[in-house]
Formats: C-alpha cells, sequence, structure tokens
C-alpha cells in the first residue's frame, strides 16, 4: 500500500484547511512548544474539573490521600506522554488511525475506530453538558440532580444544543483553530479556577494560611461518604490521575496532536495540564463544592459524623456552572462556559480525525460536524457527567489495548525477529494478533472486574501489560504460518 500524498489524497480541505489525515505533516507546518503548553493547559483545566474535584470528597477522599495522590499520579501521567506518546507521534508523524492501519488493516481499524470516535464524542458531550450548567444560570434553569439520568427540562436541552453548536464550528475549523482557542482562554481561565478556591475559603473558617490544613481534613476532605457512595482512598486518586487521560497518552490518542511537535520533548507540555487542571483545579473544584455541602450539615455534627447518616440523594447536586458563579459570579460562570468550550474542541477533533479514517474520501469538517453532534445528544443526559470517573475509567480502558500494540509494533517487533506496520507490507484489511491483543485484554479485564472485584480504576496497568504480551505471542504464530516478507 503506497502512502498517499498531498497530490493524490482525497480532498480534504474546506476553506484552506488540510489537517494531513493521511500523509506525515510536512516540516513547515511544525508547532513551537508554546502551541502545546496552551493547548494543554487550555484542554486539561477544563469544565470537567469542576465535577470531578467535588466526587473525590464525595467519595471520602482525605487531605493527606488527596494531595499525594494527586502529586504521583499525575507525574506518572506526564511521563506516559512524554516517554511513550510523543516520541512515537514525532518519529511518525502520522495521525493515530492512520498508524493502526498499516499495523491493523482498514476492516479492524474500522471497528476500532468507531469505538473511539463514539469514546470521544461521549467525552467530548460531558463537557458540553458542563458548560450548560453555567448557561442556564440567568434563566433559573433546574440544574441535574447526581442520580438524574435522563433530561429534567427543555431548557437543559436547549442550553445543550446551544453550547454543542458552538464548541462544534470551532473544531471544525482544525488543529490551529483549537490551538488558538485554548491559548487566548487558558491563562485567563486558571486564574478564574485559583480565585475562586482561594474566595470561599474564609466561609470554612480559613482566616490565615496557616488554618488551611486544619480546616482541609477537617471540612473538605474528610475521609467519609454517604451511605451509598462507595469510598476512596490513596490509590484510587493516584491510578485516577493517572489514567484519567490514559486513552490520550498510553492509549497513543494524543499521537494525533504531537505528530505537530517540532521535538518529543514537548510532551513534558502536558504538565502545564495535569499540575494546573488535574492538581490545582480539581483541589479548587472540591473545596468549592464543601462549601456547598456543609451547609447541609445539622449543628452540633461534624461532616464526617453527618455524612454516613444520608444518602447520596440528600447530597447538593455537582453543576459546575452554579458552583462557580456562587464563588467568583459572572467571571466564575463565565469559566465554566469556556472551560467546557477549549476541552470538547480538541475531543471532538479528535473523533472528528476518528470518523473521517472510516470515511477517507469524506470532507473532515462534515465529519467533525456528526462528531459534534453526537456529542450534544450525548450531552443532553446528565449521567455522562454525574458518572464522570467511571466513565474517564472505562472509555481510556476500552481504547488502551491498541496504544500497547502500537508500542510494541513500533520498538519490539525487530527484536522478536517480526514485521512491524504487518497488514500495510502483507496487504491484508484484518491483523489477527491485533485484534487479539485488543479483544481478549478487554475480556480478561472485564473479568477480572466483575468474578475478580478489581475496581475499574486499576485495570489500566495491567491490561496494557496483557495486551503487549498477547500482540507478541500472537504475532509470533501468525507470521509464521504467512509468507516471509522481505
Amino acid at each position: 500500500m503506497n502512502i498517499e500524498t498531498s497530490k493524490t489524497k482525497p480532498a480534504n480541505k474546506t476553506q484552506g484547511v488540510n489537517e494531513y489525515e493521511r500523509e506525515r505533516v510536512p516540516d513547515s507546518k511544525l508547532k513551537g512548544i508554546g502551541s502545546f503548553v496552551g493547548m494543554y493547559a487550555g484542554e486539561h483545566a477544563a469544565g470537567t474539573e469542576f465535577v470531578i474535584g467535588p466526587l473525590f470528597v464525595a467519595h471520602g477522599v482525605n487531605a493527606v490521600e488527596l494531595i499525594l495522590g494527586l502529586l504521583i499520579g499525575n507525574f506518572l501521567a506526564v511521563l506516559s506522554w512524554a516517554l511513550i506518546c510523543a516520541p512515537i507521534a514525532v518519529k511518525n508523524r502520522i495521525t493515530l488511525y492512520y498508524q493502526l492501519e498499516k499495523i491493523c488493516g482498514s476492516r479492524l481499524v474500522n471497528f476500532y475506530n468507531i469505538a473511539n470516535g463514539l469514546m470521544f464524542c461521549f467525552l467530548a458531550g460531558s463537557m458540553i453538558a458542563v458548560s450548560a450548567t453555567a448557561i442556564g444560570i440567568p434563566f433559573n434553569m433546574k440544574m441535574p440532580g447526581l442520580n438524574d439520568f435522563y433530561p429534567n427540562s427543555i431548557s437543559w436541552i436547549l442550553a445543550v444544543f446551544f453550547v454543542g453548536a458552538i464548541i462544534t464550528v470551532v473544531a471544525m475549523r482544525g488543529y490551529e483553530m483549537v490551538a488558538k482557542v485554548a491559548n487566548i482562554a487558558a491563562p485567563w481561565m486558571i486564574l478564574v479556577f485559583l480565585s475562586a478556591g482561594i474566595a470561599v475559603l474564609p466561609d470554612l473558617g480559613v482566616s490565615s494560611i496557616g488554618d488551611f490544613w486544619t480546616v482541609a481534613k477537617e471540612k473538605i476532605w474528610v475521609g467519609a461518604t454517604a451511605s451509598d457512595v462507595s469510598k476512596f482512598n490513596f490509590w484510587h486518586v493516584t491510578f485516577f490521575a493517572w489514567f484519567a487521560n490514559m486513552a490520550m497518552h498510553i492509549g497513543m490518542a494524543d499521537m494525533s496532536v504531537l505528530r505537530y511537535a517540532k521535538k518529543w520533548q514537548y510532551g513534558f507540555s502536558s504538565a502545564t495540564g495535569v499540575y494546573i487542571g488535574h492538581y490545582m483545579a480539581w483541589i479548587a473544584a472540591g473545596i468549592l463544592y464543601s462549601v456547598v455541602l456543609i451547609q447541609i450539615v445539622p449543628e452540633g455534627y461534624t461532616l464526617a459524623e453527618y455524612l454516613p447518616q444520608v444518602t447520596s440523594g440528600d447530597l447538593p447536586p455537582v453543576a459546575p456552572g452554579p458552583l462557580a458563579f456562587n464563588a467568583a459570579g459572572l467571571a466564575g460562570a463565565i469559566c465554566v462556559v469556556i472551560a467546557g468550550w477549549t476541552t470538547a474542541n480538541p475531543t471532538i477533533y479528535r473523533a472528528g480525525l476518528a470518523f473521517q479514517s472510516i470515511f477517507p474520501k469524506q470532507n473532515r469538517m462534515q465529519v467533525t460536524m456528526i462528531a459534534g453532534a453526537v456529542a450534544t445528544i450525548g450531552a443532553i443526559f446528565p449521567a455522562l457527567v454525574m458518572k464522570l470517573l467511571d466513565f474517564v475509567a472505562l472509555y481510556g480502558l476500552v481504547l488502551m489495548p491498541m496504544g500497547a500494540v502500537i508500542f510494541i509494533d513500533h520498538y519490539f517487533m525487530k527484536k522478536f525477529n517480526l514485521q512491524s506496520n504487518y497488514a500495510e507490507l502483507a496487504g491484508i484489511k484484518f491483523n489477527a494478533p491485533a485484534g487479539i491483543a485488543w479483544i481478549v485484554t478487554l475480556c480478561i479485564c472485564v473479568g477480572l472486574n466483575v468474578f475478580g472485584g478489581v475496581e475499574i480504576f486499576f485495570l489500566g496497568l495491567p491490561g496494557w501489560f496483557i495486551a503487549a504480551i498477547l500482540y507478541i505471542v500472537s504475532s509470533k504464530i501468525a507470521q509464521k504460518k504467512q509468507l516471509v516478507i522481505n
């Protein structure tokens, strides 16, 4: 199979936008580190942080577990971006989807890309829903509760569709527009996150820096949960922080973004996202929720004493818009809108690339518009946000095995006297070893979860190694049976 060039590839341009879906990114289009610092800061200081931060509070993480777990887990995430994903992205400079086509064959990749695109659409949908909670504030829109699954009002649906339409238009314009929006919004947005968390500290009894740690342990992260809510500990926080973006780093989805980087070391720019968004913002959002939560505690009780006596239905809704508005006024509400926007943009962009690889003759902007529509429809269901911790872990787990396949194919196939990019070289549409690695790994992980009691947050690490071993062993067997390619 010949690699198509810009002269032979199907037209994928509209209004001058070319995303090099089936060719290497030319040197003239490579970007400096500033584009990635801004993009990661904007993408990961997101509206969803206003959900994840409060959920750690609701799941009974104590202060020490949170601070240390986030410190270590986010460090491991940065290493995963910089040492696993970025070097391969910069070496090959093609999208994840085109790389998988070379390894797996077009037929298998189509199945993967459907799953991949849908997962990214639903993730973007959760971000659209987050922004919608802020859009509805001036209209006194009823906010979704922790246990809501279906939309609870027409106003909610209208708010979701309004936000979804704007976000989709930006994503359709391509990576350059996505990066530009993130760079403009990120600095201001980060300051609002920080200031909102600081602004409400006096409401919790913090009058000096020395008061913070005592208040954090006694009124914010108290280590107690409602009676029907599972208890999280240090390991939950660490593994969630590491694998919250599992699909992007060890799952290799960010190959599609980092292929524009001049150097692989730009993968370390992910630190701006995780240590601002997945550290500072999660802490700030937890503080905002605790201010609301402590208001329901009867006089004479501490939060730790009261929570075990109630159910999740008795807890205040985790609605990012009102939480931010209560702390920072109009600036907080606008921050939620933009935070959801800057995160959904690259996510819909990735989904569009996944769908475009299935239909390479279709215009990328058109398939991105379809991806945005799917994300918007998903966003009308509040459960996508209220069960965000579980969904994030699930979508990463589904996509992770193919990341292991790419890693092994890139670094280890020749060491085992095996051919890399086997589907391309053999002219096959379905590379069985890659399919076995993907499907069998997921089946084993489901078995560990259902029958072994291993929580979904802890399946990513063993799953990656299981997929890698399965791919090597099955490739050894399969390639021996087929014609050796010189």
